[in-house]
């Protein structure tokens, strides 16, 4: 009975975010539709989807909880010692538990104070959109709690871990018993848990940090720093959930699970393999032709779904048995080897980063209120670049191991190009939708997903209508790692913000160094690091804000400085010891990881090469945005 309750909760759970989903993408639309045809508008759109968002993220973090699927590093996956490796994810796992209690005991607090007087959202008041915050954080609680592999009466750990965090949460458990009107034993034990917290906090960060490395979820670290430095400064710690709020209300987010579902629609049909196919008869008869059809189908992929790992995990497969070719493939089999093959995909994962509909550069945009179209434009020629560079030492590759070209055939470029056609078409009509001003983010996010439902289902019939359900139990799990990572990264970021970190941090800069020059150096190297440890979404919302006000200083245009940071990011990817399509890599291919790291090494050389080229000749990011 017990299981049978469970699985009909469990299903009730992915019914609502796939409704949740479906709705975030059917009333943008809806909207834009209604606007450009009847100059009219869908009721109480905005609060609807941005509160829509809200139930999605929470519940899709709950998901992604269930499957084990959160954004970690995972270093432990390379110990070979089971007992040790048994150890490291039963810590992790209390220490999750215990700071996600925080989280919910949090959320409660935030509704009842944070949230009054009550807002009415089409007619549902946003206190019920709310109580999926405490819901999802609870239930994640209790699934983080099960998924801790201790036996016996080791499992007991589980419960001193909630017990735990309830107990580190007795200040906003204070304020939803006597909301501001505190008792004075209560104010004693809030100061006391301050000064406890400033004595602990250097310790704490360090645990943190090696939890991290060691494979807790990146939102539990990233929450959890949160929690350490706004407690530590006195200052009210449901303030992170407050900022959860706003996060996951913000309208232009909405994009970011738009995108993602775009992006698995395309992975989950045929999209890939009819894309290989015209790009070979275009440029087959080209020396590296493979690898042209290669880097672009990829930056063509990571620009829709804004997140190289996809790339690597969606269409890996399909591109290494085109470029080195495996027996009964029913594509042409090229005749790369397998190192080189590997090496290609892992590093072209992330090279659609600087492209339009890049989800990367929109966050970019709303982080330092830089104009997208600018920083659009200026990622453009550093983008191509990096392409260019890289199919160039294919070409080289290419004609040292005297690798077969095809004779070009009108007749067989038209038909592939006409089957692959719908596909072509749509980063062209997004851009002009977008640039135009006729589709705001939110509404070509939208555009996108239901342009490729339509294309994929019902004209190529690749995924059958029942099917569809199979993309969305893909993508859930990867929206709920992005949203709650980035919901936690805003609260991170609030503090820094606080405390006027950038401004003091700028100050110091300015007297450490005072060359331009060797102040781009140390960004670059300081930014590879980053692009190891820490996902892109997470890194914008954190460590961007501490950058652009270097940029003021050493008179750096904020194009030219979101460009280089982007571009860091993408090198640092690929770089060892923990870059993170290293791991996608190694998994995907099923390669051990000092193999995939040698194997990207040339490419990595490539990037580094661009990165510096990039960012000492501003001129190349800021050029178009002159025109413009």
């Amino acid at each position: 009975m017990m299981k049978k309750k469970a699985e009909l909760l469990w299903t009730i759970e992915q019914a609502l975010c796939y409704f949740s989903l479906i709705c975030l993408a059917f009333i943008p639309a809806a909207e834009a539709f209604l606007r450009v045809f009847f100059h009219s508008r869908f009721p109480a759109s905005p609060g609807l989807i941005a509160h829509l968002l809200l139930v999605l993220g929470l519940l899709s973090g709950m998901n992604t909880t269930k499957n084990g699927e959160h954004l970690s590093i995972g270093l432990v996956q390379y110990f070979h010692n089971e007992k040790i490796k048994d150890r490291i994810i039963a810590g992790t796992g209390l220490l999750s538990t215990f700071i996600v209690t925080i989280f919910a005991w949090c959320s409660v607090s935030f509704i009842k104070i944070g949230l009054s007087p009550w807002q009415i959202i089409g007619f549902i008041p946003d206190q019920i959109f709310a109580l999926v915050m405490p819901i999802g954080y609870g239930v994640m609680v209790f699934r983080f709690a099960r998924m801790t592999p201790l036996k016996g009466k080791l499992r007991l750990l589980s419960v001193l871990a909630i017990l735990l965090g309830t107990l580190c949460s007795l200040p906003v458990i204070f304020k939803l018993i006597w909301s501001f009107d505190l008792p004075d034993f209560a104010y004693t034990i809030n100061e006391g848990f301050a000064n406890l917290a400033l004595s602990l906090r250097a310790p704490v960060f360090i645990l943190l940090i090696l939890a991290a490395l060691a494979g807790t979820p990146l939102f539990v670290v990233i929450g959890g720093l949160a929690l350490i430095l706004i407690q530590s400064s006195w200052g009210e710690i449901d303030v992170v959930s407050n900022q959860v709020y706003t996060a996951l209300t913000q309208n232009n987010m909405v994009a970011i699970p738009l995108f993602t579902l775009a992006g698995f629609i395309l992975s989950e049909s045929r999209a890939g393999e009819r894309l290989v196919h015209t790009f070979q008869s275009l440029f087959g008869w080209l020396p590296g032709g493979l690898i042209i059809a290669t880097v672009i189908i990829c930056a063509f992929f990571t620009s829709f779904t804004g997140a190289s790992g996809v790339t690597i995990l969606a269409l890996g497969g399909i591109l290494h048995t085109v470029l080195s070719g495996s027996p009964g493939s029913p594509l042409e089999k090229g005749k790369y080897s397998s190192q080189f093959s590997i090496g290609l995909l892992t590093a072209s994962g992330s090279i659609g980063l600087l492209f339009p509909p890049s989800l990367a550069i929109f966050l970019v945009g709303a982080t330092t209120r830089t104009n997208t179209i600018h920083l659009f434009l200026g990622g453009l020629i550093p983008g191509l670049i990096l392409v260019l560079a890289t199919v160039i030492f294919g070409i080289v590759i290419s004609v040292k191991t005297k690798i077969p070209v095809e004779p070009f055939s009108l007749k067989k470029a038209g038909r592939a190009l006409k089957n692959s056609l719908l596909e072509i078409l749509l980063p062209f009509l997004l851009i002009i939708g977008y640039f135009s001003g006729i589709l705001s983010l939110v509404e070509i996010g939208a555009a996108a997903a239901i342009y490729l439902f339509v294309a994929e289902v019902f004209v190529y019939r690749d995924i059958e209508l029942a099917g569809i359900v199979q993309v969305f139990k893909k993508a859930i799990p990867i929206i709920g790692g992005i949203l709650s990572i980035l919901a936690l990264s805003q609260a991170l970021s609030y503090y820094i913000v606080d405390t006027q970190a950038p401004y003091y941090f700028a100050q110091w800069m300015e007297k450490a160094i005072t060359s331009k020059y060797v102040f781009l150096l140390v960004l670059n190297l300081a930014l590879l690091v980053v692009g190891c440890l820490v996902d892109i979404f997470s890194a914008i919302l954190i460590v961007l804000p501490l950058i652009m006000p270097l940029g003021e200083v050493y008179g750096i245009a904020p194009v030219h400085l979101g460009i280089i940071f982007l571009i860091n990011m993408e090198a640092g990817f690929i770089t060892p010891p923990v870059g993170l399509n290293l791991f996608l890599a190694s998994y995907r291919f099923r390669k051990p990881f000092l193999e995939t790291s040698r194997n990207v090494m040339p490419f990595l050389i490539i990037q580094l090469a661009v990165v510096f080229i990039v960012t000492y000749f501003p001129l190349l990011t800021t050029y178009l945005t002159r025109l413009y």
